[in-house]
């Protein structure tokens, strides 16, 4: 690419990994613990990237009465319990993420995360794929008192990694991936095989890939930009 980006940053649960699997069935754990009815994996899908406790929120929503701040607050250490010792049991990275991962590292891009889920389990999911070490931030929807899609949290992603934001790239699947990065002003690749209910061709990034085969060539494309 003729001007490679100063950084690139990437949201992690629909785009760099499928874990609604698991988030699922932690979801599904505590609503049986409270008599509850179970919620199909597709419809959790749905549910995900604004964290943990809007996750259970939603689910509690969805099956009856909403409990009360304090019995939510149990719910939730429940769920991270639960969450925490299954978090990698049937999530996977999707196909060709980790060629790019690899492929930018190569090309001396540095490389961000940033996503809503806290940051214990960020980590704990990168770790657990052996991917740490290609990232020079990792930040979580607990990391700063605000989260996407606020704007400052990419910025900050970007002010950690020592990355330009005139030139940074972020990847996502979400309306609150989009809408941060539009609000930051950075150019945003959307990727049609996350968890947005709403087609991402709709939430208007300035691309759309629907596999990671497609990344580079549409990275190339945005640089011209730069």
């Amino acid at each position: 690419m003729a001007i490679k980006p100063s950084g690139v940053i990437f949201d992690l649960d629909g785009t760099l990994v499928d874990s609604a699997r698991d988030l699922s069935a932690a979801l599904n754990h505590v609503l049986k613990c409270a008599s509850r009815p179970e919620i199909a994996l597709s419809e959790v899908r749905h549910m995900v990237g604004d964290g943990a406790r809007a996750l259970i929120i939603k689910g509690f929503s969805e099956t009856g009465h909403l409990p009360g701040a304090k019995e939510i607050d149990a719910i939730q250490d429940e769920f991270l319990s639960y969450y925490s010792d299954h978090i990698t049991d049937q999530t996977i990275i999707f196909p060709g993420a980790r060629h790019v991962i690899e492929t930018l590292a190569d090309m001396k891009i540095p490389l961000g995360l940033c996503t809503n889920k806290a940051i214990k389990l960020t980590e704990k999911i990168i770790a657990e794929f052996d991917l740490t070490d290609y990232f020079s931030a990792i930040v979580g929807g607990d990391s700063f008192d605000y989260r996407k899609p606020d704007p400052r949290h990419l910025i900050s992603t970007l002010e950690i990694m020592k990355a330009d934001p005139q030139r940074a790239v972020m990847v996502g699947d979400s309306r609150n991936d989009i809408r941060a990065a539009q609000r930051a002003g950075i150019p945003v690749i959307g990727v049609s095989f996350g968890y947005s209910k709403t087609p991402i061709a709709e939430l208007t990034p300035d691309m759309v890939i629907d596999h990671y085969d497609d990344f580079l060539s549409a990275l190339g494309r945005l640089s011209e930009s730069f």
